[in-house]
């Protein structure tokens, strides 16, 4: 399967070109080869998406449980049956490795698995009264439709947590993908969906620009939910506008995860798990771990085992199966990055290991001598730059942690797991992991963070409660009594 030459919009069952003058290309972030080109979605695009979307569910929220699950369960065979295709997708059109193509695809059909659950979910409840012969019955109900933005990191994955779950609770879905991933992040899943028996209509996806739709996405009249992943800076812009416009928004935010070693930690298994936690897919992951604090008794022997990890690290060609650390998206975010690396030199950080820059290949950096007062240490850096700082007790580590903005994942090595706990406890974070990595996400594990890293919790019965609500409908059994008879 050539996933590259589907159209760019799919919208009511049809594979079409978007309306809008505007070309859109969409290019190899390695080498920069032009993948494909396409013609971007119009606001009459948008409406006729979320026009087919609502009309398409109706019926569908009819639907026999057991032929939705059939749906879902065909999407998982489909992507097994092309998994070399979308394997190869990834690593063109994200600059993914292939380790990280098939950790996505993997986290992919765990959370269509868990969705194919969803329609038997659908329950409600019969309360009781206190007026005689009153039968209060509660229904959960899907919302209707649901708008899906999802980024350009793991889009496969970030688009199918919402839009699979979306449809599994008997929504229709619109989808945008981020303008960098059109195909692994949209048309893609359309294709997935289409091949595995899904009513035309339900899912529709648009590849278009902001500045073509504007903020119509999100303040169409039709859709009652949005999902959004991405920056925290956007993520408050569609806020606003939900609520405006009284609209649920779930929003999947930055982060500035702390990795915190403490003095009893296993140094090897903390050593692996940090390295995980920051260079996976180059540091462009929300959970990634922004900032290591180590305890100041095994600061050295951390720092000394962890640069010589992080050292081997092979760079460059995603195609390459033994690259671990490809390009960034694309050049704006090289530059970004580049910039966070002088001003924290500027402001007196330490590069203890910086490698070269090459096209949209940056090589790792890792800062100590870094304080919590330091932009670096402040700021989510999504891209393979690291900082290390130091603590001298309990106390001062979860002190570091909380002093930032952001509140999404985080990790506490430690040999006792009570300690850990206990400390993790203090954190003001959605998510904080012992003696693991910061990178984690179940399909049945609530996700989601504080602060300035969203709202909400996706995944399992919080993805449920998510995308339906409730509908009372009572019934009177005998005549009741009123006071104006």
């Amino acid at each position: 399967m050539s996933f590259k030459k589907l159209p760019s919009q799919y919208i009511n069952g049809v594979w079409k070109e978007g309306a809008s003058p505007l070309i859109m290309e969409n290019k190899n972030p390695y080498n920069g080869d032009l993948l494909a080109t396409y013609r971007a979605g119009s606001k009459k695009d948008l409406d006729d998406a979320y026009q087919a979307a609502n009309a398409a569910q109706k019926q569908w929220e009819k639907n026999n449980p057991v032929t939705k699950r059939e749906v879902f369960e065909n999407a998982v065979q489909y992507i097994n049956d092309n998994y070399e295709s979308i394997v190869k997708i990834i690593i063109e059109e994200i600059g993914g490795t292939r380790l990280k193509a098939e950790f996505e695809i993997g986290l992919v059909t765990n959370i269509i698995k868990e969705a194919t659950t969803f329609p038997f979910r659908m329950d409600g409840k019969i309360l009781t009264s206190p007026i005689d012969d009153k039968e209060n019955r509660v229904y959960r109900v899907p919302v209707g439709v649901v708008g899906v933005i999802s980024p350009f990191n793991f889009p496969f994955f970030l688009s199918m947590k919402s839009v699979a779950t979306a449809l599994a609770t008997g929504n229709g879905v619109v989808l945008k993908p981020h303008e960098h991933t059109p195909i692994t992040g949209g048309t893609m899943i359309a294709s997935i969906f289409e091949h595995a028996g899904l009513p035309k209509g339900l899912l529709n996806v648009i590849t278009t620009e902001i500045s073509e739709i504007g903020d119509d996405f999100v303040a169409h009249p039709i859709p009652r939910s949005i999902s959004f992943t991405g920056s925290t800076k956007v993520g408050k812009h569609i806020g606003a506008i939900a609520g405006k416009h009284l609209k649920d928004a779930h929003l999947e935010l930055g982060g500035n995860s702390a990795f915190i070693v403490l003095e009893d930690a296993d140094i090897d298994l903390a050593v692996s798990a940090a390295v995980f936690s920051r260079f996976t897919h180059q540091g462009q992951i929300c959970m990634s771990a922004n900032r290591l604090i180590i305890h100041e008794a095994v600061y050295n022997e951390f720092i000394e085992k962890y640069v010589a990890k992080v050292a081997t690290l092979p760079c460059g060609d995603p195609k390459d199966p033994n690259t671990i650390i490809g390009p960034l998206i694309n050049q704006q975010q090289v530059e970004t990055t580049k910039a966070f690396i002088t001003k924290a030199i500027e402001e007196g950080a330490k590069p203890i290991l910086q490698g070269k820059i090459e096209g949209n290949v940056i090589e790792p950096v890792i800062f100590t001598d870094v304080t919590p007062s330091m932009s670096i240490a402040k700021e989510e850096v999504f891209a393979p730059v690291v900082s290390i700082l130091q603590a001298s007790n309990d106390e001062e580590a979860i002190s570091i942690a909380n002093d930032t903005l952001y509140g999404l994942s985080g990790a506490i090595h430690t040999r006792d797991v009570e300690r850990g706990a206990e400390l993790a406890k203090q954190l003001d974070t959605g998510m904080i992991h012992i003696n693991d990595g910061t990178i984690n996400d179940e399909p049945h594990v609530a996700f989601g963070g504080m602060k300035n890293s969203g709202l909400g919790r996706l995944n399992g019965e919080w993805s449920l409660d998510a995308f339906t609500t409730f509908k009372w409908i009572s019934v009177q059994h005998k005549a009741r009594n009123y006071p104006y008879s």
